[in-house]
């Protein structure tokens, strides 16, 4: 059997081995049973986690995208809710409202 040496966190190797300890076995053992899996994991199964990881950060990504692109007013407010100053005044294309001329006998 061989030797390997690795450098790893001193904090990261004490709570290993103190987990090892309470499922009863050893670091050196749960790291050969990792390598094991590692080198016996068929690569289309490894291609699949890979295409199913992309997948869910795709997904979160445009998620966000969408929750960012909301308008104040596309937003559902609680029944009985306040608008803001801020939702008044931008709610909407406000550029658009700016573009408008002003009604006659109002103050620019």
């Amino acid at each position: 059997m061989s030797n390997l040496t690795i450098s790893i966190d001193d904090e990261l190797i004490k709570r290993a081995r103190v987990r090892a300890i309470q499922q009863g076995t050893s670091v050196s053992a749960k790291l050969r049973e990792f390598l094991q899996a590692y080198v016996d994991e068929p690569e289309d199964a490894l291609q699949r986690r890979r295409q199913d990881a992309a997948a869910t950060l795709r997904a979160t990504i445009e998620a966000a995208t969408a929750l960012t692109q909301a308008t104040p007013s596309d937003t559902p407010q609680p029944e009985g809710a306040r608008s803001t100053l801020r939702d008044d005044l931008y709610g909407g294309d406000f550029r658009a409202r700016d573009r408008q001329p002003a009604a006659p006998g109002s103050a620019a």
